[in-house]
């Protein structure tokens, strides 16, 4: 298992279309991919699941991967993120 915290940088925060795009990362992982925000843990593979995390610009997530490619996941959502997820 391996985490790393990153700050939402795209303006309007994780809403539909930074949602998706994170999603469709995820999907492409064996992993089990989520992530936590405040007390809430959110599954990366389900666009529902990210939107109902209510995440907006400034919040810091921490994803968590455990799989046989956390490491590979991790660092592809980490620098997705930190391009501002195609926004």
């Amino acid at each position: 298992m391996v985490s790393q915290k990153v700050v939402i940088k795209n303006p309007t925060g994780l809403h539909l279309r930074p949602a998706g795009i994170l999603c469709k990362e995820a999907m492409q992982f064996k992993s089990l991919i989520t992530f936590s925000y405040k007390e809430n843990t959110a599954n990366a593979k389900s666009v529902l699941s990210v939107l109902g995390a209510c995440v907006k610009c400034g919040d810091e997530i921490t994803f968590v991967c455990e799989g046989i490619d956390e490491e590979a996941a991790l660092k592809a959502l980490v620098d997705l993120v930190k391009s501002g997820l195609g926004e």
